[in-house]
């Protein structure tokens, strides 16, 4: 019962604060002496934190109001991309604290050495937060594959297949969850981001995912694996995806084709009939594309061009079975927005007219590239809020 009220308190004041004890009582239905006591453990433990007098409407003394604390406790984020490894460090006020990225190329990389390279990234996070006075109570891995009962079934870019990587990563006492990196990115955007809570974000990468956000909740599926925009099919009869099948918009979208465009690219399937011709190896990079997307470079415009063309007739099917209001455009895609917003919206607007249906809002993610590493740390961080009780005890 303790703890039950403890959440119940703390949810509170994570919502709505800050707030008197005498607010919290009524809020929660508690006594006030039950909330006092409560209130008192929380402050003991660096959960929240007195921000000062208030008063509670037009009687009585002020009371003494608090807030969620960003002084104490933390919760860790790492994020395994196919081309970065990336740490943060959050505190309970949702502030980044630590960031650490480490560019690596992770393609075929044997899972013990990705792990252990992403290990020792954590523990420099984790001494930087300790330094600033920080305690990390939990851990969150967004991983580019999808993950089912803890494990990583597939992440064809690196190579791996039904790996459970949290085990295997070892960060001792500190437990650590796992999820697909599109779903932790749209956490992200939710939580850190434009506070919308009704939307489909899609995560553009070297892979492509989708995570669908419906009043504040992530929806995963039956079994967790929801969210594998990258392989919807835009063209049948298209070039071979690594999942096996053809012509999936990850091969015409996903961050290899966008390069590949411009520049020959090691293993790249065929791009796009009519892509562009290729440009010097110098601008086989996002900035680098992002550069020449700047400058009016026609090769660059057409491969921008052709990938939202290709990124909208996936979505209209995705708009036709979840009919989203908002969609959030993250990872590179947020990079490129500019560019592919126009050939994104025409198409859905195109298709969906044609149904008489109106079509949804194409936004850019507030957060970038950050997304999935801040939705890690914002998930550990929801289990705090969820459970304080667990801090008390530590």
């Amino acid at each position: 019962m303790r703890a039950r009220n403890l959440a119940v308190v703390l949810g509170e004041i994570r919502a709505a604060g800050p707030l008197t004890r005498a607010a919290l009582a009524e809020l929660t239905g508690l006594t006030k002496t039950t909330v006092s006591k409560l209130v008192s453990d929380l402050l003991d433990a660096g959960v929240v934190v007195e921000n000062g007098a208030v008063r509670d409407g037009e009687r009585g003394r002020p009371g003494v109001a608090v807030s969620v604390s960003g002084h104490r406790i933390a919760t860790l984020g790492l994020e395994i991309n196919v081309d970065y490894l990336a740490a943060c460090v959050v505190d309970l006020t949702r502030t980044v604290r630590v960031r650490r990225v480490r560019p690596a190329d992770n393609r075929g990389s044997r899972p013990e050495a990705i792990l252990a390279d992403l290990r020792e990234l954590a523990g420099q996070a984790v001494a930087d937060a300790e330094r600033a006075g920080l305690r990390i109570t939990g851990a969150a891995l967004a991983v580019p594959g999808p993950v089912q009962d803890g494990l990583l079934r597939n992440a064809p870019h690196l190579g791996w297949r039904d790996i459970g990587v949290a085990a295997q990563l070892g960060l001792h006492d500190l437990a650590c969850e796992v999820d697909n990196e599109a779903n932790l990115a749209a956490l992200g955007e939710l939580w850190f981001g434009s506070g919308e809570t009704d939307f489909l974000y899609v995560s553009g990468e070297i892979g492509i995912g989708a995570g669908l956000v419906v009043d504040g909740s992530l929806f995963r599926g039956t079994y967790g694996l929801a969210g594998e925009l990258g392989h919807v099919v835009v063209v049948p009869d298209g070039p071979a995806c690594r999942c096996g099948g053809r012509g999936c918009l990850e091969v015409y979208a996903g961050q290899d084709a966008l390069l590949g465009a411009v520049v020959p690219m090691r293993g790249r399937v065929a791009a796009m009939p009519g892509a562009a011709a290729a440009l010097p190896a110098a601008s086989a990079s996002i900035d680098g594309l992002v550069s020449l997307l700047e400058a009016g470079d026609r090769a660059a415009l057409a491969a921008a061009g052709q990938a939202g063309e290709a990124l909208g007739l996936a979505l209209t099917s995705a708009v036709h079975l979840l009919d989203p209001g908002t969609i959030v455009l993250g990872g590179v895609f947020a990079r490129l927005f500019p560019w592919l917003e126009r050939p994104v919206s025409d198409v859905l607007s195109a298709r969906l007219r044609q149904m008489r249906r109106t079509p949804p809002r194409v936004a850019m993610s507030a957060i970038g590239a950050d997304a999935a590493v801040l939705g890690a740390a914002g998930l550990a961080m929801q289990r705090v809020i969820a459970d304080p009780a667990g801090v008390l005890a530590l």
